[in-house]
């Protein structure tokens, strides 16, 4: 276990594997990470990261670039989804992500990208968050850093959010009741970085579809 000091807050990272993602989406996009990382064993480039079905996530994630002159890396927010607007109530892009946040979500946001970046390895992170009618949803969030020339100078962000009783309101997600965010985990994936090439399946493994395949389609098994 890792622990950052933010002002007041303390902040724990767990070491993990892959497999404490669950969205099978977010999956997806850490799959095409490692596939590239396990060249090397460094970040790879963002130019070179082109997931299937990008497309589809487009509206879930978000694009940051940074600058690692200052003591502390500073991200500036370049694409944004249309849900995360919704999410934080106004889109952010050109703007600092601390100053985007705000100064209360600063605290429990900020450590987790800066150790994304320190790292150069994935970052997962689940927190709870009330929505305006008081229902807990799960915020899911996946860190995925880029480098050019040993240093990391892109990272992007999966925003998963889900509710075990259904529906939920995402506008002002962030920013729509007093309570802040409560952390169930922060974990760095350092562990089991790799990825199974399809047919190498250990025996008695579970195997998990993402969707029915289509007639004729590669079918990738995770």
């Amino acid at each position: 276990m890792r622990v950052l000091y933010f002002g007041n807050i303390v902040l724990d990272f767990t070491s993990a594997a892959p497999s404490v993602v669950k969205s099978i989406r977010q999956r997806d996009l850490l799959n095409t990470w490692l596939r590239l990382y396990a060249r090397e064993q460094v970040a790879p480039a963002i130019w070179e990261y082109q997931p299937a079905r990008l497309e589809e996530e487009l509206s879930d994630l978000i694009y940051y670039t940074v600058d690692i002159s200052a003591p502390t890396p500073r991200l500036t927010i370049q694409s944004e989804g249309t849900r995360i607007s919704r999410a934080y109530g106004h889109t952010g892009k050109g703007v600092l992500l601390d100053d985007y946040i705000g100064p209360r979500l600063a605290p429990l946001v900020m450590p987790v990208y800066h150790e994304c970046v320190a790292r150069g390895l994935p970052v997962y992170s689940v927190a709870d968050v009330d929505d305006i009618y008081g229902r807990i949803v799960a915020y899911e969030r996946l860190l995925l850093p880029f480098q050019t020339d040993g240093n990391i100078c892109h990272v992007i962000a999966s925003l998963k959010t889900f509710c075990e009783d259904g529906g939920f309101e995402i506008k002002n997600l962030m920013r729509g009741n007093d309570a802040l965010p409560r952390t169930r985990l922060r974990a760095v994936i350092d562990r089991d970085l790799f990825h199974r090439a399809p047919g190498r399946i250990a025996p008695a493994e579970l195997v998990e579809f993402a969707e029915r395949p289509v007639p004729g389609e590669i079918v990738e098994l995770n």
